[in-house]
């Protein structure tokens, strides 16, 4: 789970650690290979771990007995009905969960994920009695404890790529001492891989120019989408397209028994099986696409949103639906990025697209969207909700009994602020106040705001803090929080970045610009010097932020926006408003990555940044 606050709410904490000049010594140990990797192959994005929600009974997993894999009593499942229970005896005893699983050669990445739950009659605070091991071949990974009791269940996370080519146990060993329970759950054990050594032939991100047309009805509540989507798309690369990915991001959210995105039917390819975790649909394209050849997929959508006041999920009678609806993945010279989905923080990386979207729903609801929306009367009872947004990453949006009021910026924006139940009116006319502010200074100072309309859904019983969509927030009532993600529609929105592998380059400039928007001048940011260990770097890809995530929005929000003002610094405060506002212009519409803004921020000084970027750990 992400850290609370987050999001927005990171940009709130005070002074962070001072700048370290020096690495610190302290290095946590990484997973390295036991034997040397198999040679270099083509890599298949895979799920390498068989029966990871333990539905189908215990094979091929082998356990020290027969009841760790379980449906009984006095525990629960992540997802499903059966999940793995280790321990929880009060007296000397151990368990055991192990599978052996090949991590395909050539994969540049794999990512061992598990959601643990652990629960105690230890009172102690301070003393380790019962452990859990997770290991892979002969390297442990982390262990915990019955200090690390918890409500629910939490994801761990584990970069594994060093493991590619080479067949290894993945394995858990609970023990406990001679008195008092602890219980280990284990649910949903998933190996992730993707990212072939072989990259294509150019760099050229692709498949390009992606435009959607969506047309769902919903159920009376808002809380079931059906219905047809296609996608229209041109291979921008010299290298052929032989097939393309969708992104099924909000399988997260659910089981692959019992997938909350479902997709069928589809034409122009032949659909594969749901890989990452069941969030990558390999579709084969009948014949291999040529740059500049076009083509056309379609397929039939199925949309159920769970409960939880979620960026995907229900609270109450109010629906919020990001990252719902299928996008294609992205090609480049590292090849396919089917990354896996992070709740620590954001794993979205799409290209600019067209989208229209027809809602059918009851007309009870109002139903806030991405782009600019027209209203028209459906059957009876029902209104067609008719969405058209271009050059957005994504689309999201949200469905319910809302109290709307509206505004228009000072510039000229309109602005929607959609309140759940239980938000005054007070709150509501303040954060529609902000965002008028807020839009128009992002505005003043990168490029003006291009999406038309502003739609903010607030509910403060978002865990999350805040989320950026284009055009389109989710928010809970905070100054600060509606400044950022109003921020996010030029860092993320409109200068796109590859969020998980680059997660500084959207929510650092983000946090930056909120300091901005909020006449702060970063004065104190470095305090104290708290670099976690030398591996610690504000360019760390979420991989390893999910191992570490205590430490990300520290290190992602708080340090790498200083990292700004300190650039900022350096530069003057002239120059480093005109590199950001030629930055976006450079790339509006398209992706930065950090090698291309350290390159457009030296090319704005005549001082050498290159101890500059060493001293603050930008890598790249």
């Amino acid at each position: 789970m992400r850290s609370t606050p987050h999001k927005a709410l990171a940009a709130t904490v005070c002074a962070v650690a001072a700048l370290a000049t020096a690495v610190l010594p302290a290095v946590q140990a990484t997973a390295a290979p036991t034997t040397a990797p198999r040679a270099a192959a083509a890599c298949t994005p895979a799920q390498v771990i068989a029966n990871g929600g333990f539905e189908g009974g215990t094979s091929p997993w082998t356990q020290s007995q027969t009841s760790v894999i379980t449906d009984r009593a006095g525990q629960s499942a992540h997802g499903g009905t059966h999940f793995a229970w280790l321990d929880g005896v009060g007296s000397t005893h151990t368990d055991t969960l192990s599978q052996s699983v090949t991590v395909p050669a050539g994969c540049s990445s794999a990512t061992l994920t598990f959601w643990l739950h652990v629960d105690t009659a230890e009172t102690t605070t301070s003393t380790k009695y019962d452990k859990l091991t997770a290991k892979i071949g002969s390297t442990t990974l982390a262990t915990y404890s019955n200090l690390d009791k918890n409500t629910g269940y939490v994801q761990k996370s584990f970069d594994v790529s060093a493991f590619a080519g080479q067949t290894v146990s993945v394995a858990f060993t609970g023990t406990e001492d001679s008195s008092l329970k602890t219980n280990f759950v284990v649910d949903d054990v998933a190996l992730d891989t993707s990212g072939g050594t072989t990259p294509p032939g150019d760099t050229t991100r692709t498949p390009a120019s992606p435009a959607y047309t969506v047309s769902l009805s919903s159920n009376a509540s808002g809380t079931v989408w059906t219905g047809h989507e296609s996608a229209t798309f041109t291979n921008a690369s010299a290298t052929a397209l032989t097939e393309v990915y969708l992104r099924l991001w909000d399988n997260y959210h659910g089981t692959c028994a019992a997938m909350p995105i479902a997709v069928s039917n589809v034409t122009g390819g032949t659909a594969g099986s749901p890989t990452v975790g069941c969030t990558a649909l390999k579709i084969d394209l009948p014949a291999p696409l040529t740059q500049g050849q076009s083509a056309t997929i379609g397929f039939d959508l199925g949309i159920t949103v769970p409960s939880g006041a979620d960026r995907f999920g229900y609270d109450g009678a109010f629906s919020m639906l990001g990252n719902a609806l299928p996008v294609l993945a992205v090609r480049d010279g590292s090849g396919w990025h089917l990354d896996p989905y992070t709740n620590n923080g954001e794993s979205f990386y799409s290209l600019a697209s067209d989208f229209k979207v027809t809602l059918d729903h009851p007309s009870t609801l109002l139903v806030p969207a991405t782009g600019a929306s027209v209203d028209t009367p459906g059957t009876s009872g029902r209104t067609v909700t008719t969405a058209t947004a271009t050059k957005v990453r994504d689309f999201a949006w949200a469905a319910g009994p809302f109290t709307k009021i509206s505004g228009t910026s000072a510039a000229g924006t309109p602005v929607n602020i959609y309140s759940v139940s239980g938000i005054s009116s007070s709150d509501a006319q303040s954060m529609l106040s902000t965002a008028k502010s807020a839009v128009d200074a992002h505005s003043a100072r990168f490029g003006a705001y291009p999406y038309g309309e502003l739609d903010a859904v607030i509910d403060n019983n978002y865990w999350f803090g805040g989320m950026e969509y284009p055009g389109f927030v989710l928010d809970l009532v905070s100054t600060t929080a509606l400044t950022h993600e109003i921020a996010h529609q030029w860092w993320y929105g409109i200068v796109g970045d590859d969020e998980y592998n680059s997660p500084w380059l959207d929510e650092a400039f983000t946090d930056y610009a909120t300091d901005l928007a909020q006449n702060k001048t970063g004065a104190s940011c470095w305090n104290s010097v708290s670099w976690a260990s030398a591996a610690e770097k504000i360019t760390n890809p979420m991989a390893y932020w999910d191992a570490h995530s205590s430490r990300y929005s520290t290190v992602i929000y708080g340090y790498g926006k200083c990292a700004l003002h300190d650039l900022r610094r350096v530069l003057g405060d002239t120059a480093m408003a005109q590199l950001l506002k030629d930055y976006a212009a450079s790339h509006w519409y398209g992706v930065s990555t950090t090698a291309e803004f350290k390159a457009a921020a030296q090319a704005a000084t005549t001082t050498d940044l290159t101890s500059f970027w060493t001293q603050h750990r930008i890598d790249g």
